[in-house]
């Protein structure tokens, strides 16, 4: 693969029938390009994750996916209410999800640390009453 492929995809608030539909294209896209499974797993994880963060947490916004020769970049952007405490966001098992989003399993407070365990670099930036950007990378190994 020499070349730069741009995936985009838009991300509905609630819409929970289609959440986890740009994560599946990609993981499908990227083993088409036959990249390395290790790579494909970590991108279809934190991309999911994020992508389900969007579909509770946000008004909706799109994603980006930037695949290069040696690093995928996923660029999550929505308008919504913001992350008031990153830091307390990224600690495992805090979530402001409410109550009816739980009783649908989702909600557990692992979205951003599950980001970070499966992306090789995370930046999260966050606007109150404006929305979020995820910044993920996951870097594609070289062939031995």
């Amino acid at each position: 693969m020499n070349e730069r492929i741009t995936l985009k995809y838009d991300v509905h608030c609630d819409d929970f029938t289609r959440a986890g539909e740009a994560s599946s294209s990609v993981k499908r896209k990227l083993k088409l390009m036959g990249v390395n499974p290790d790579v494909i797993r970590k991108v279809a994880i934190a991309l999911y994750e994020g992508e389900i963060n969007m579909v509770i947490h946000s008004y909706g916004g799109t994603i980006e996916v930037i695949i290069s020769p040696s690093v995928i970049e996923m660029i999550l952007r929505d308008t919504g209410p913001g992350i008031k405490d990153i830091e307390l966001a990224m600690q495992a098992g805090y979530s402001t999800a409410p109550d009816n989003i739980r009783s649908l399993g989702f909600g557990a407070g692992m979205g951003l640390p599950n980001i970070k365990k499966y992306t090789d670099d995370l930046k999260i930036e966050s606007e109150m009453g404006i929305g979020t950007t995820l910044r993920m990378l996951v870097y594609i190994p070289l062939e031995e």
